[in-house]
This record gives C-alpha cells, sequence and structure tokens, in this order.
C-alpha cells in the first residue's frame, strides 16, 4: 500500500523564534539603557575615553547582564535562519536568496556570540582597573556588536524578503519594507568611517526585529502548493 507523504513542516515555528531572540535582546538591553535624565547608560565609541572607562568600572554588573541575555539570544536568531532555509526550500522557492539569508543570518549569529563574550569579558573582575585595556576591548565590542551586526543582519532581511516575493510568499509591503531594512543595513558599514552613519545600526536591528517576527509567522503559515 501506497504511502501518503505528510505536507507538514518538521521544525520548530518561525514566529515563536523570532520573539523569543527579541524579547532576549531587549531585555538585555533594558539593564544597560536608561531613559531617565542624567542616569547612567551604555557608552558610545564617540563619548570621551574616561567616560567608557567609568562605565564599567561602576557598572559590571549591568554590562555582564546585559552580555548574558545578547550571548541567549543569538542561539533561537540561528535557529530561526537554519529554520527559514529549510522552510523556504520547503515551499519551493529555487535560487541563492534563502543562501544569502542563511549566511547573513549566521554571521549576525556570530558577530553576538563575540561581542557579548567581549562584554563579559569586559565585567570580569579587575578588567576594568585597566583603562586601556578596557577602552580596546570596547571598541572591539562595538564594532561586532554594531557595524558587524547590521550588515549581516540587513542581508538575512534580504535574503528572506526578495525570494519570498518572488515566490508571493509574503505580501508586497512585506518585501519592500525587507528590501529597505537590507539597504540601511549595508549602508551602515560606513559608520566605520563617518561616526553619524551610526544611526543606521538602530534603524537596522530594531525594525528588523519586527520584520522578522511577522515573517516568520507569516512563513509559518504556509503551505506547498
Amino acid at each position: 500500500m501506497e504511502k501518503v507523504q505528510s505536507h507538514r513542516f518538521r521544525g520548530p515555528h518561525t514566529g515563536y523564534l523570532a520573539v523569543i531572540f527579541t524579547v532576549l535582546f531587549i531585555f538585555g538591553l533594558l539593564y544597560v539603557i536608561s531613559f531617565t535624565p542624567g542616569a547612567a547608560h551604555y557608552p558610545n565609541p564617540y563619548e570621551p575615553a574616561a567616560g567608557v572607562t567609568a562605565y564599567f568600572q561602576q557598572h559590571p554588573h549591568d554590562a555582564l547582564m546585559c552580555s548574558l541575555f545578547q550571548f541567549l539570544s543569538a542561539i533561537p536568531l540561528g535557529l530561526f535562519t537554519v529554520t527559514v532555509w529549510n522552510r523556504l526550500g520547503w515551499l519551493g522557492v529555487k535560487g541563492v536568496g534563502p543562501s544569502i539569508g542563511m549566511f547573513g543570518g549566521l554571521l549576525t549569529v556570530v558577530a553576538a556570540f563575540v561581542s557579548s563574550l567581549i562584554g563579559w569579558t569586559l565585567a570580569f573582575p579587575g578588567v576594568a582597573a585597566d583603562g586601556g585595556t578596557v577602552r580596546g576591548l570596547y571598541y572591539l565590542s562595538f564594532a561586532i556588536g554594531g557595524v558587524g551586526y547590521s550588515v549581516p543582519m540587513g542581508l538575512l532581511i534580504a535574503g528572506i524578503a526578495v525570494p519570498a516575493g518572488l515566490a508571493k510568499l509574503l505580501p508586497r509591503w512585506m518585501v519592500v519594507w525587507g528590501v529597505v531594512l537590507g539597504v540601511i543595513g549595508e549602508v551602515s558599514a560606513f559608520a566605520l568611517l563617518l561616526p553619524k552613519l551610526t544611526l543606521l545600526i538602530p534603524l537596522t536591528r530594531f525594525p528588523g526585529f519586527i520584520w522578522l517576527i511577522i515573517a516568520g509567522f507569516l512563513l509559518a503559515a504556509r503551505q506547498p502548493e
């Protein structure tokens, strides 16, 4: 008797993975970002060097907790990346687009792992006592977790949006939004030369979180024709 092949995708739900990733990342940020005027906040690399050193000397616990949750957030992001790649193939998407997305997603995961582990090092007892070491590690962590995060995230989003749009798996507005985020992510690389373009890093990251959640739920609801 011939077996009937199941049309159910066997893998985690991409929408839930995107939500878990976003919640963990944002929860980590809550330790180092304050909306109270004058309160201590995670420094940016263009502040005076003394302020960078002082932050890690005075707030090692906050830096440690931020690093922990951002490290944890990379795990569901990695699972999301490989699951979306598999799901797009299961839905019949051909071409190199999904592989570009997976490349970008895995690079984003590596950036999150490395930058958060450097952040853990900065919070380790005794390290913050050496101002030069603190600043060197901090600038490296910011570079990897800044443009090193936003550029590949742009590839991840565009690598999902374009092929899914061509296959009519995502609505047009999602495709256009994804392409725009992808372009912003790539242009954010020039923040290494022009400090004013640092704004493009959060403009890729935070709207990108929302885009990944919506795309995750929309793709999870699709079935192959």
